[in-house]
């Protein structure tokens, strides 16, 4: 089974004049793939490429980065992991090759899946890893754990509820967007 490290724990911190925002950034080993979820923005690499160095990995090492969809704040530091391929909602991409594949079903690993999960942004993605403590559901259907309820910059608010009810269907822990793993519970936000 693949083993989960969470990198950077995400958030997203409001203010009057500007706002921080951080992906909770995941990492996954899983036999010889080596896969980081969402390298996005943080308050600098080191809070991706120092955690990584302490698990003995260097970043051309990583072999797999999945990004969950293409808002900078999930994707700004995918260019980290040179040797790695790129999975989104309809590819794979690695140097100069473009391989067109539905995420739906798709393979990472042997313990590493994708399904597609729009709600978000219509592209969006949830990685599946399938641990010893069970099945970990990396997602952005939900920012934390709180929700938001309503996701404010939902494309499609029936397609997100949708997809909450699909993953809360399968997940045991779910990593959200911008904050710490869950257990899902009735008071999960639908």
């Amino acid at each position: 089974m693949a083993e989960v490290q969470i990198l950077c724990e995400g958030y997203v911190r409001e203010a009057d004049a500007e706002s921080r925002v951080a992906s909770t950034v995941g990492f996954v080993r899983d036999g010889d793939a080596l896969v980081v979820i969402d390298p996005g923005m943080v308050p600098g690499v080191a809070s991706i490429l120092d955690p990584l160095s302490l698990l003995g990995v260097a970043p051309g090492d990583v072999t797999d980065v999945v990004l969950s969809h293409h808002h900078p704040d999930h994707t700004v530091n995918a260019g980290l992991f040179p040797d790695a391929r790129v999975h989104d909602h309809w590819a794979t991409y690695r140097g100069d090759l473009w391989i067109d594949r539905p995420a739906e079903g798709f393979q990472v690993s042997p313990n590493v899946s994708l399904i597609e999960t729009p709600g978000h942004t219509p592209q969006d993605v949830t990685t599946l890893v399938k641990t010893d403590d069970g099945l970990i559901a990396f997602t952005h259907l939900w920012w934390t754990s709180e929700g938001p309820a309503d996701d404010p910059l939902a494309s499609d608010r029936d397609l997100l509820r949708a997809g909450r009810e699909r993953v809360l269907g399968l997940a045991d822990v779910i990593v959200p967007g911008h904050g710490p793993k869950f257990v899902p519970s009735p008071e999960t936000p639908r």
